[in-house]
Formats: structure tokens, sequence, C-alpha cells
């Protein structure tokens, strides 16, 4: 509960911010979707996927909202939290109160992750829209979107913790994030990859994330969750401590 207050004063200043915040998280995905979606769509056509056949827009939609839950996460992650720790020295101000480090970072970590959780259901509502999906088994994709975005909020944390400025966040997406996108299945199966790069890609935590949402789009349980789920959990747990590890040395407590 410590973390609360964080939580609640990252929430009051985004009220004033909410309407350009909003549209700058669903924007980008939401063209992703229609330019790849409808038109790559019409001359893809349909994909196979787990020996099935499936309409490439639901299979671009399914991968697309993950990825938007990665991207929102690691936006608040880096550049905002860097921002109140670093630039603005928010976090010194809130580090002169009874709350440690560790309240600190944790009320971050779940703000961005809220924001990533957010970002999403709007873009999910805007699919249920247009069409793309309406199976129930859609409620259960929103709990998932949220691990994904606490995970992908402690990875964010731990370059956050090492970063010396802004550029240096250009190492994370152009090394990690991006290449992660085209090969985690968002754009295409993992199968059109050779077999050394589609085995090593299985344990990317966005493919992990990937095969638990895109079934339940196809109306569909997941043959497998416990693993996905198991994935997911030992990288949020593992960055998260790696990330206070390090924070704490920064700030020599």
């Amino acid at each position: 509960m410590h973390a609360w207050p964080v939580f609640l004063r990252n929430l009051l200043v985004w009220r004033k911010l909410l309407i350009p915040s909003l549209v700058a998280n669903i924007a980008e995905p939401l063209m992703w979707l229609l330019a790849f979606g409808y038109g790559m769509g019409a001359l893809v056509g349909e994909v196979i996927y787990d020996g099935q056949t499936v309409r490439y827009l639901v299979y671009l939609a399914s991968g697309s909202v993950c990825m938007s839950a990665m991207n929102a996460a690691s936006f608040e992650a880096l550049y905002s939290v860097f921002s109140r720790m670093h630039v603005q020295k928010t976090w010194d101000g809130i580090l002169n109160t009874p709350l440690r480090i560790g309240d600190v970072l944790l009320g971050e970590m779940l703000w961005a992750a809220f924001k990533s959780f957010f970002a999403v259901t709007a873009i999910l509502l805007v699919m249920l829209a247009l069409g793309v999906s309406h199976s129930y088994k859609l409620l259960l994709v929103l709990p998932i979107l949220f691990l994904v975005g606490v995970m992908f909020s402690c990875i964010g944390l731990i370059f956050t913790a090492l970063a010396k400025g802004y550029d240096f966040f250009s190492y994370y997406f152009t090394l990690f994030l991006t290449p992660m996108m085209f090969l985690s299945g968002v754009f295409f199966p993992r199968d059109q990859l050779p077999n050394w790069l589609r085995v090593s890609s299985e344990w990317l935590p966005l493919t992990q994330a990937i095969n638990l949402v895109r079934p339940l789009f196809l109306d569909q349980w997941p043959t497998k969750v416990f693993i996905p789920l198991l994935v997911i959990g030992i990288y949020a747990l593992g960055a998260w401590f790696i990330a206070l590890m390090l924070i704490r040395r920064r700030f020599k407590t």
C-alpha cells in the first residue's frame, strides 16, 4: 500500500493530459491495424496459423494488441519514469517522505502497467466496433494484457535505472523491442523463420503473450496456458528484482 501515493500522484497529473495521452497510445496501433490489416490483408487474405486458416486481419489484430501493451508500458517505464526520476527530480521530493525507494519504484511500475492496460482496453473496444472479433473470450484478454504490461514495465525499468539520458533508450528500442516485434509472430507466422530462429524466438516475452491472446481472438482456448504464464512471470519477477537492485545502487540506499 505504500506504493499507492505514487500511483495516485501520477494519476492526478495524467488526468489533465488524458485526451492527448489516449490519442497517442491508440493512434499508432490502429494505423498499423488499418494499413496492414485492411491494406495488406486484401492482398494476403488468409494465413495458416496452428494448422488452420485464419483471416489476416484477425491474425494481425491479436498480435498488434500485445505489441501495443508492450509499447505503452515501455514508453511510460522509460521516458516518463526517467523524467520524474532524473530530470524533474520528482523522486527526490517523494523520498523526503516516509516512502522508500522500493515503494516509489513499485508505484511507477504499477502506473506504467495501468497506462498500458488503459490503452489496450481502448484499442480492443475499437476492434470490437470494427468487427474484428466478437468472441466473449476476449474478456480474458484484458487480465493477460495487464500481466504483459507489468512484465514490460519491469523490463523497461532496468534500462531506466541504467540510463544517463534519453538517448540511451534508443538501444532498448532498436536492439530489443523492434526485433522482437518481427520475430514474435505479430505480422507473420513464425513458421516462416529459419528453424534456429523460430526455436529461439519461442522464448521471447512477446511471443508468449501472443500465444495466450491469439487463440482467444479466434474464439478458441489456448492449448498451452501454464508455460506462457510461467515465462511471463519469470520475466516480470526477474526484471523487477534487477531493476530494484540497480535503482538502489543508483540512489545508494
